[in-house]
């Protein structure tokens, strides 16, 4: 076993339960997306001075411009409001099980989008995630 590989992915999930946590008290918070536009305007904030040195002159086309608009509404936007009112709904456990789905969601889009397809052993695990967050939430308790 890999110790920095184990390390990363107990790190990884310190950082998801941290978002699920803190995704629910803004949820409960602030009303309706308010919470979401803030966090994100924040966000954006924080990575601009990247986003500017990498753009190298993009800024100005502004077809790139109308792009940008897109991937952000289409990748943040909407998916973070989903999950902003499934937390609403959901008890935290339930949601962070269900959240687990995001790589067999990626997978599919991968396979009809791009044609890249998986192992055996890829398939089998992202169905055993995707069979454990079935049961987790038929047999959630509110």
């Amino acid at each position: 076993m890999d110790l920095l590989g184990v390390a990363f992915a107990l790190g990884a999930a310190a950082c998801w339960m941290a978002y699920i946590y803190l995704s629910k008290r803004t949820g409960a918070a602030f009303p309706g997306g308010s919470g979401l536009a803030i966090a994100m305007v924040v966000g954006a904030i924080i990575v601009l001075p990247a986003g500017v040195i990498q753009a190298e002159g993009a800024l100005v086309q502004p077809h790139l411009l109308g792009a940008a608009l897109v991937v952000a509404l289409a990748s943040s936007v909407l998916p973070y409001s989903f999950e902003l009112e499934a937390l609403r709904r959901l008890p935290e456990s339930v949601f962070g099980v269900l959240l687990s789905l995001d790589p067999a969601v990626a997978t599919l889009a991968g396979f009809v989008l791009l044609g890249q397809a998986l192992g055996p052993r890829e398939l089998l695990a992202i169905g055993m995630v995707v069979v454990a967050s079935a049961g987790a939430a038929a047999f959630s308790h509110r």
